[in-house]
Order: structure tokens, then C-alpha cells, then sequence
């Protein structure tokens, strides 16, 4: 125990010494957190810049084009004289989209003549390009059916019996987990998380390998034994790396939510990920204790989350072996355990085998340890 408690002080010693470990432990992810819940803003899209190109020139598809601009999700910025220009535009991403009024289109409406109105939407940016989409075609669907409300009213019929006859059944939508449909609520904390497990395997990849030096006076001070190393050594990072995560959720979240959704849940997800992720990097660095290239290799790992987190893509669709290896990352697993706290309030049945998964990742260093204490022995902890 003595020799547990030897390698952790002088860690906190070195850590004291060394202002860029205090940014790497608590600057960067408190930053993080702060601009993760800003970058959004209110979360909602607002005032996409979209273009009309109106050959019909009449008040029907002025209009109609008000109608759109009064839109909280977009606004007209340009009117085009032709569709090529408006085309030029959106590939500039000028605009994101654009709306073209068909000549006659006033007179075929009068007629109940079926007339189209085209639009044009960016789409190599899905979330923008959703928006646009969807807001649209309801915009110009209600913009059909008002003026079959106006005939009708004229010929005695009432609003309501006109509505039910155009829109027989209505849809009662329920977007449950996030009903403001709000892109900060499920963008923020899975993004935050994977580059906070980015921070924490870059940092024990370099506070692993400023020991190239200095590798047998800290296996010394652990009376040779590995494990009381390593522990000594992390046991500071993770605690430090734990409090910046529970304080990053509390700036992410509601306190009052978090606790009505199981507090000691996340915490204990939270040291998980921590302590899974310092494993990881360790035992990656392990097999080949190069830090110039250890450090490429866990940026990678880090990077990888982003998509095999689950979140931007549905696991369950891609191939086969890129859903393998999203169980090889400790990130996929405490996404998994989170989003079933916040959304789904599945218990501990539905989470308890990523649960065992990051406890397995925890344990990766005891496969490596011996190889790692021969690396410090023999000297080839240097760089070379």
C-alpha cells in the first residue's frame, strides 16, 4: 500500500508541475462542454437562406411566397430571374435551397388544373437539407389546399367540412426523448463524450511516454511491481477526468432532470468511460511503445467514435464488420448506456452487457503489464 501511495504522490507532483496536464484534465473538457452547448444556439434551425425564381408574377404566388418567408425555419434572400441562376447560387451554398412558381400557376389553381411547383434543396447537408425539405412541402401542401377552402366557403360549405374532405386523417406526432425537436438535446452529449475520450487517450498515451526517462525510478517507487504502477500512476488522471465529466453534465444538463433520470447512473457511466478509456490507451501503447506513433493510433481509435458511437448511424445498418468493431470501442458502450438513461429508461436489464463490456476494458492493461514492465527494465522506452 505504501508503494501505491509513493507512485500516486509523485504524480500529483508531476501533474502540479505541469500546467499542460491541468488543460488536458480540466481545462479542455470544461471548454468543451461550455462550447458544446452553445455551438447550437437555441438548438433549432432558424432562417435557412432560401431563393424563389417567380415566372407566374401574380398575387397568388406572391402569396405563397410570403407564406414561406413567414416561416420561423426559412427566409427568402434572393429572387432569381431564372433557375440556372438559382441553381449557380445553391451550389455556391449561397442559398439551400429554391422554390420556383411555374408560369400560370394562378390561372391552373383557378381552374383545378394540377399545377407543380418545383423545389430545390442541399442535401449534401442532411440536417439543413431535412429542414428545408420538410418545411416546404407542408408550406406549399397548405398553400394547395387554401384555395379549394376558398371555392368551397363561396359554394356554402363550411371550413371544417372542406378540411375534413381534403385531409380526411390528420397525423398526431410524438417525438418522444425530444419533443422541442431540439438539435442541442442529442447532438451536444454524444459529441462532447467523444472528443472528451479523445483528450483522455491522447493524455495517458503522453504522461505514459514522458516516463521514457524516468521509467525505472517510477517502477522503483512501486517496488517493481507493474500493476501498483500503473494504478498509483492513473488513479489521479481518473479522478481529475471523472470530476471534469460530472461537471461537464451538469452544464449539458438540468440537475433537477438528471436526477430524476438516476444521478449515481451516470456517475457510475461516467468513471466507466474514464477508467475504460485510460486502459485502452494504455494497453494500445503497450504493444508497441513508440509515442510519436501511439499517438496517431488513439487520435484514430478516438476518431472512429463519431460514427461507431451510434450516433450519426444507425449501428444495426452498417456491415457487419464495422458493427464488430464498434464493440471495440469503450465510447460505443457508454453511448449506449447513456441514451437508455436519458430516452429510453430501460433499467439495468437493457444496459448490463455494455455495463460488463467497459468493466472488460478496464482489465485490457493486466494482458500487457508484463511486457510493459520489460519495455522499462530493458530501456526501450525511448523513442527511437
Amino acid at each position: 500500500m505504501r508503494a501505491f501511495f509513493r507512485v500516486m504522490w509523485r504524480e500529483v507532483g508531476i501533474i502540479a508541475r505541469r500546467p499542460i496536464l491541468w488543460i488536458a484534465t480540466i481545462g479542455i473538457p470544461l471548454f468543451s462542454a461550455l462550447f458544446m452547448t452553445t455551438i447550437f444556439g437555441d438548438g433549432a434551425i432558424r432562417d435557412i437562406p432560401i431563393g424563389v425564381v417567380d415566372r407566374d408574377f401574380t398575387s397568388t404566388s406572391r402569396e405563397i411566397i410570403r407564406t414561406i418567408d413567414s416561416s420561423p425555419t426559412l427566409h427568402v434572400v434572393r429572387h432569381f430571374n431564372s433557375s440556372g441562376d438559382a441553381l449557380q447560387a445553391l451550389r455556391k451554398r449561397d442559398i439551400y435551397g429554391y422554390v420556383i412558381m411555374p408560369a400560370d400557376l394562378s390561372r391552373n389553381m383557378e381552374l383545378g388544373t394540377p399545377a407543380a411547383i418545383p423545389y430545390y434543396y442541399h442535401y449534401a447537408f442532411m440536417s439543413v437539407g431535412a429542414q428545408v425539405e420538410s418545411t416546404l412541402r407542408t408550406l406549399l401542401t397548405m398553400a394547395s389546399v387554401d384555395p379549394m377552402i376558398v371555392a368551397a366557403n363561396e359554394m356554402g360549405v363550411s371550413e371544417e367540412q372542406m378540411e375534413c374532405f381534403v385531409e380526411p386523417l390528420n397525423s398526431d406526432t410524438h417525438p418522444l426523448g425530444n419533443p422541442s425537436l431540439n438539435y442541442r438535446t442529442y447532438l451536444a452529449e454524444p459529441i462532447f463524450f467523444i472528443m472528451f475520450q479523445i483528450v483522455i487517450l491522447i493524455t495517458t498515451v503522453y504522461v505514459l511516454g514522458s516516463e521514457r526517462e524516468h521509467g525505472r525510478v517510477w517502477l522503483a517507487a512501486a517496488g517493481g511491481n507493474i500493476i501498483t504502477a500503473l494504478v498509483g500512476k492513473f488513479v489521479p488522471y481518473a479522478f481529475v477526468f471523472a470530476v471534469s465529466g460530472m461537471a461537464a453534465i451538469y452544464v449539458m444538463f438540468d440537475v433537477a432532470a438528471i436526477a430524476t433520470i438516476g444521478l449515481w447512473g451516470m456517475v457510475g457511466a461516467m468513471v466507466g468511460l474514464v477508467v475504460a478509456s485510460i486502459s485502452l490507451a494504455l494497453f494500445v501503447y503497450s504493444l508497441y511503445p513508440r509515442m510519436s506513433l501511439i499517438l496517431s493510433a488513439v487520435s484514430v481509435i478516438g476518431s472512429l467514435g463519431a460514427t461507431l458511437s451510434g450516433v450519426t448511424f444507425p449501428i444495426d445498418s452498417m456491415y457487419p464488420i464495422f458493427r464488430y468493431v464498434a464493440f471495440a470501442l469503450p465510447i460505443r458502450h457508454f453511448t449506449f448506456i447513456m441514451q437508455n438513461m436519458l430516452y429510453v429508461e430501460g433499467g439495468y436489464e437493457a444496459v448490463r452487457w455494455h455495463a460488463a463490456i467497459i468493466v472488460a476494458f478496464c482489465l485490457l492493461p493486466l494482458i500487457t503489464a508484463s511486457r510493459l514492465r520489460k519495455t522499462i527494465i530493458n530501456g526501450g522506452y525511448e523513442e527511437r
